[in-house]
């Protein structure tokens, strides 16, 4: 989970596993390898818990370089997109951290990199400190789908976060009559915040694919007072929707007893202003009773309301949800 003063963390992290994102290259990999930098839990450290190869880290960690050079890994985003901020997060590296590292940028329109690729510089070279956190601002607004992590010399890096938001055709789809999931990750949609996500992120409800497990999906507390738990998430284009599937998975004692969709056509304000914005929003799916592990499909029930670009989450008091699916058109 992103530490809560992370200024992208309401921007998706395209250099994320589960997304598809790939390390296609380290220079070395001896310590930890490259794929490690992906991973979307916070990284871990175990003491005394040796390999092979030496103290087991949770990073990409390269050996100690005895030649001039630097150490680099390219990673293949999971899907191309205009970026806007990196974490470099050497939590845990102490003694083996990198000094400094610098990012590159480029765009392959079939494939991977190689030796004619003409890179990006998007962030010069900055100094790294050990067991942090380095978010760095990216004021280049290309459109980018592989990034090069340059390290100086050698080290580890535990994690590499890339955020920004994915590109997208939009005249294509908007020519189709496909339906197409409007808050999908792929598409830009996007979780703002909620009331509460004790137990499981509201970011993973628009993540690919069913839940793998009940920590892959948004969960709240157990609720002691009156009322109920919502989250306001936003579309990645405006649309009109024509359903809407709830997917309860791996929910077996701690599912909603039901929930409910209000939504509407942002026009204006912040973000933080749609907490209070969205008590008023229009109903688009009124209140369903839901199911233990199962993923409910809503069409008949939702309403015409035309299109929308935000939609409020409202559970029923409480619970967890895996994925939320919410297909239609994207608006003319």
């Amino acid at each position: 989970m992103a530490p809560t003063d992370n200024p992208f963390r309401h921007l998706t992290n395209l250099a994320d596993s589960r997304l598809g994102a790939k390390a296609v290259f380290t220079t070395d990999d001896w310590f930890g390898p490259g794929e490690r930098l992906l991973e979307p839990h916070d990284p871990v450290f175990y003491p005394g818990r040796f390999d092979e190869r030496g103290q087991w880290m949770d990073g990409w960690e390269t050996r100690r370089r005895r030649t001039s050079g630097n150490d680099y890994a390219i990673i293949r985003l999971g899907y191309p997109g205009t970026l806007a901020g990196i974490d470099i997060d050497t939590s845990h590296f102490t003694g083996n951290y990198p000094p400094a590292a610098s990012i590159e940028a480029c765009y392959c329109l079939n494939g991977d990199p190689d030796d004619s690729t003409i890179w990006v510089s998007l962030l010069h070279s900055v100094d790294i400190t050990a067991d942090s956190h380095h978010f760095l601002p990216v004021a280049d607004k290309g459109l980018y789908s592989h990034v090069r992590l340059n390290i100086y010399p050698d080290g580890g890096v535990a994690r590499l976060r890339v955020y920004g938001m994915p590109t997208c055709d939009w005249q294509t789809l908007r020519e189709s009559s496909e339906r197409i999931d409007l808050f999908a990750l792929r598409y830009g949609g996007r979780a703002i915040t909620c009331n509460d996500e004790h137990y499981g992120s509201i970011k993973n409800l628009n993540l690919p694919g069913r839940g793998l497990n009940m920590g892959d999906g948004w969960e709240t507390r157990r609720r002691r007072e009156p009322g109920n738990d919502w989250a306001l998430l936003a579309l990645g284009h405006a649309g009109v929707v024509k359903s809407v599937e709830v997917d309860t998975a791996h929910f077996k004692g701690n599912y909603p007893d039901a929930c409910s969709i209000q939504a509407a056509y942002v026009r204006g304000g912040t973000e933080s202003s749609l907490v209070t914005q969205s008590m008023f929003w229009g109903e688009l799916l009124p209140k369903q009773r839901l199911r233990a592990d199962q993923n409910h499909c809503f069409e008949d029930e939702v309403r015409e309301i035309g299109p929308i670009t935000h939609i409020r989450l409202n559970i029923i008091p409480d619970g967890g949800i895996s994925r939320l699916r919410i297909f239609g058109h994207v608006e003319q």
